[in-house]
């Protein structure tokens, strides 16, 4: 299974705001040892939205992936996420009953400290119990900071969880969602990095070294990160070594300074992560 993320927004796209989903959801995922597989931007627009949610289900029925999608979930005009999400599952919409409530309590929390009173049928009011109104079936997602919630829909494995745009509210429900739906797929190891500065190679040239280690060692993956314009090191690559299991990372690593060493390669700094 894999962790995926979509944001959701025209204002993302166009630069009006800057993107901090993207490294949170990260940073969340590998404090509990996990870590993002994909992620998609994709603006306003519903037919792309559905799309990208049906790619979404698809991979969390099929293949127990966890897709995390941030945004779009209000009740104004330029938020379709909900409606979205019941167009690709071929599903009605409906207002969810603890998501009602909590939007009823969120109502007069307001009046409260206006010192009004709650008056449940105003227009504004009745428009507000929208944001309750789900994808038939969904589960809710707590929101600590106003109690509007978030939607799931899960599967045996996998599931698909929306939350809103907002980083404030987003974050604390990923987390969880995390602790509270994937807490059995944490890793007491987390993935780590050992890599070293190559000077004036090619890529080309290093790709048997790479596949032969990546072919001895299971779960390493080895990466190459070149550079043209370092104002350390100039032109280079930065091969190394990735995994969890710590003996194989150590003994992979050294195989391939085992190698470079046989091509004659010029060798910088060692990096660890």
């Amino acid at each position: 299974m894999n962790f995926g993320l979509i944001i959701i927004g025209d204002e993302i796209l166009s630069g009006k705001r800057e993107d901090k989903h993207l490294p949170k959801v990260i940073s969340l995922l590998a404090a509990r040892g996990l870590s993002l597989s994909w992620a998609r931007y994709v603006g306003d627009d519903p037919d792309r939205i559905t799309a990208d949610l049906q790619h979404a289900f698809a991979t969390a029925r099929e293949h127990g992936d966890v897709v995390f999608s941030c945004g779009g979930i209000g009740a104004t005009p330029d938020d379709h996420t909900r409606q979205c999400a019941a167009r690709a599952l071929g599903v009605p919409l409906a207002l969810h009953g603890e998501a009602r409530d909590l939007i009823i309590e969120r109502m007069r929390d307001i009046a409260a400290e206006r010192g009004v009173p709650f008056e449940p049928e105003r227009d504004d009011n009745k428009h507000r119990l929208n944001m309750g109104v789900f994808p038939q079936g969904a589960e809710i997602i707590p929101n600590p900071y106003n109690k509007i919630a978030g939607f799931s829909l899960r599967y045996p494995e996998g599931g698909v969880y929306f939350v809103p745009g907002f980083p404030v509210m987003a974050w604390p429900m990923i987390e969880w969602v995390l602790d509270t739906h994937c807490a059995h797929l944490h890793r007491s190891q987390v993935q780590r990095e050992q890599s070293v500065i190559v000077m004036g190679a090619m890529e080309a040239a290093l790709t048997p070294l790479m596949e032969s280690i990546e072919a001895e060692f299971a779960g390493i993956k080895v990466f190459s990160l070149p550079s043209v314009d370092h104002p350390q090191w100039g032109r280079h690559i930065e091969l190394g070594v990735k995994g969890r299991d710590s003996d194989s990372l150590a003994a992979a690593y050294q195989q391939l300074l085992l190698g470079l060493n046989v091509l004659g390669a010029q060798l910088g700094p060692e990096l660890v992560r």
